[in-house]
Parts: structure tokens; C-alpha cells; sequence
């Protein structure tokens, strides 16, 4: 388990790109996360892996302006694992299911098994 964290503390383990904004000192299971460098292509991908967690109520995200490259990532848990616990879990299958989905294609590249554009035969219509 994590220990409470502190608002404003950056989450070393991922480098400056984490820092915690909002975490209630009487319930550790609820925390704001604002993720820099990054915009709806993580936050909704990311969203979406915690949410198949068991332990995770509830993850939401929101981008602050849409002129900035960060967004804001709330994650509440049952009180079983932390929400920091969470986050790197969601992480972690993320970055499982990307690796899949670049052995499947990898390995389709080295088959052949693909149809160039210019090569594929035009739509009746």
C-alpha cells in the first residue's frame, strides 16, 4: 500500500508529468490526480482501464482549458487499495494491452498478412 500523499506532491515514480492536487486527509480512498503533457487520448484510455477495475467506483477525467496539455484524473476506490495503487495499476494494463495490440500487429507485418491501399480492389457502386 502507498502512503498518504501530500496536494501539490509530485508523484516521483512517473517523473514530473504526476502531481496530486486534491486527496481529503480523513478518507485516503478518493484522490485528484493532474496529469501534464497529456490530453484526451490518455485521460479517456486510462479512465477506461481503471474503471474495469474492480476496486475503482468511480474515474473521471477533465482537461482544465483546452489550450493546455494536462488533465485532471479523479479516482475513487472501495477503500480496498489506494487510489496512487490504482492509478499504477491502470497504468500498467494500459500499457499491457498497448504491448498486445503491437505483437498482434508486428507479427501480422511479419506474416504479410495485410492488403496495401493501392493494391486493394475499388468499391462497386
Amino acid at each position: 500500500m502507498s502512503a498518504m500523499l501530500e496536494p501539490g506532491q509530485i508523484i516521483t515514480t512517473f517523473g514530473p508529468k504526476v502531481q496530486l492536487l486534491e486527496q481529503n486527509e480523513n478518507d485516503d480512498s478518493c484522490a485528484t490526480f493532474q496529469i501534464k503533457d497529456e490530453d484526451h487520448t490518455l485521460g479517456n484510455s486510462l479512465r477506461y482501464m481503471l474503471m474495469k477495475n474492480p476496486n475503482v467506483t468511480l474515474a473521471g477525467y477533465s482537461l482544465p482549458h483546452p489550450s493546455e496539455a494536462r488533465f485532471n484524473l479523479r479516482i475513487q476506490t472501495d477503500g480496498t487499495i489506494k487510489p496512487l495503487d490504482a492509478l499504477n495499476k491502470g497504468l500498467d494494463d494500459l500499457i499491457d494491452m498497448f504491448q498486445e495490440i503491437y505483437d498482434k500487429f508486428d507479427y501480422k507485418l511479419k506474416l504479410k498478412d495485410y492488403i496495401l491501399e493501392e493494391d486493394a480492389e475499388p468499391d462497386a457502386e
